[in-house]
């Protein structure tokens, strides 16, 4: 018999052995409502998971991790601090560039945009937009040639495409014999990016540092240097450092301060459904309570009989509690091997399924991604599965008291 004597009668109490299979149904079934549970609360992390790291991702291929400004809009002394900003270990390349708001005036419509003035050789290296391109290169932005790389969704907006030309105006006056005019350059269209976010589509452009800085009449200024970091999660600490060694009033900014709303939305979201369904876990943990108080009527006899033979009230308890908890660790065990198999094979089951009832559920026209990401982190599967045994074995804490204080003789006065 296995040992102790408690583990022996509660792996025999899981599964009744008299005509009555209702307390082994009822047993079944708080198995797979735990197991259910534990399963979709993994499966729902793990997208929320997914959708994060893809949209950093898609982020971080448009936006350098940290930047490095002046105070006042211009960096005159932008040589040593992209030199020093350079020679930091953590440091993989820099970039200069000029920051600016335009509005561009198309054949067809007219949009306020950013206007990043950048050098396409730095850039490529600073950050993922040569990956983006959709049209054209990067490197067609040359000196002097007043060329422009719009997003996909600007360019249908105004409707033009490569070679075709754009007015940019800019806040920036002139004075004309009419009057205060805003200053304007006209601007031909040499590439066409798809960075698969609404902001970046539609609202940003790139043209040349240089024509950048005569637009904005900056001169040999610039508004700051752009860095990437080995470890884009230390972009915060590595800016800082490096601000720090400057000797220069400067405003240092990174991508989780440019986006803190936006992953601040992210992760509150995420807490809200896991509490949701932690819920859910819950109350299919308590089920088991309702099992466990079948078990100990059923038993009463058999509790008596062992309860003269020398148990004691705590092994008594011990028993009940061991049934519940492996009722709670099976179950537990069951929805961490359903959650992590479907999480990882999320992609081809939610295809199956789209193809199955002929609907796209992420429709690629509405949405910037239209796939549902998954990324399994143990961590999260590690505290669902903690968090279930735990809520199952404080479920099996009253029916198990109960029966540990029952009176033999009680029991036996009725049978």
């Amino acid at each position: 018999m296995l040992k102790p004597i408690e583990l022996a009668i509660a792996l025999r109490y899981l599964r009744s052995r008299n005509k009555n299979r209702f307390i082994s149904f009822i047993s079944l079934t708080s198995i797979a409502g735990i197991g259910i549970a534990v399963a979709v609360l993994i499966v729902v992390l793990s997208v929320m998971n997914g959708f994060e790291y893809e949209v950093r991702a898609r982020i971080l291929q448009v936006v350098a991790h940290a930047a490095i400004t002046g105070i006042d809009g211009r960096l005159e002394e932008w040589p040593l601090v992209e030199e020093l900003a350079a020679a930091h270990p953590e440091t993989v390349s820099v970039a200069r560039f000029i920051s600016g708001q335009g509005m561009l005036v198309g054949d067809a419509d007219i949009k306020g945009v950013e206007v990043r003035g950048i050098d396409p050789a730095a850039e490529l290296r600073t950050s993922g937009i040569g990956d983006l391109m959709r049209q054209g290169q990067l490197e067609s932005l040359e000196p002097g040639t007043f060329r422009i790389v719009i997003g996909g969704e600007l360019a249908d907006m105004l409707g033009v495409g490569v070679g075709d030309k754009l007015i940019m105006m800019i806040s920036q006056g002139v004075v004309t014999p009419a009057g205060l005019a805003p200053r304007m350059r006209r601007f031909e269209v040499s590439g066409i990016f798809t960075a698969g976010m609404y902001e970046y589509d539609r609202g940003l452009v790139y043209v040349n540092v240089a024509d950048a800085a005569r637009l904005f009449r900056l001169g040999a200024a610039v508004t700051g240097i752009r860095l990437t970091v080995a470890d884009p999660l230390q972009a915060p600490v590595t800016v800082r450092v490096i601000a720090k060694t400057l000797g220069l009033d400067v405003f240092i900014t990174d991508w989780t301060r440019q986006h803190a709303n936006f992953f601040r939305s992210i992760q509150l979201t995420k807490s809200i459904i896991f509490v949701i369904l932690l819920l859910v876990v819950a109350v299919a943990a308590f089920n088991i309570v309702s099992t466990l108080v079948m078990v100990v009527r059923e038993k009463r006899a058999e509790i008596a009989i062992l309860r003269t033979l020398g148990i004691s009230p705590a092994g008594v308890l011990g028993i009940f509690v061991l049934q519940g908890g492996l009722i709670g660790i099976i179950g537990t065990l069951f929805g961490v091997a359903l959650g992590v198999g479907v999480a990882l094979n999320l992609d081809w089951i939610v295809a199956g399924i789209e193809r199955l009832i002929g609907f796209r559920f992420l429709a690629p026209d509405i949405y910037f991604i239209s796939d549902f990401p998954s990324r399994v982190r143990p961590g999260d599967v590690g505290q669902v599965a903690g968090i279930a045994v735990f809520l199952a074995f404080v479920s099996t804490l009253y029916p198990a008291w109960r029966g540990s204080v029952a009176a033999p003789a009680e029991a036996l006065r009725h049978e």
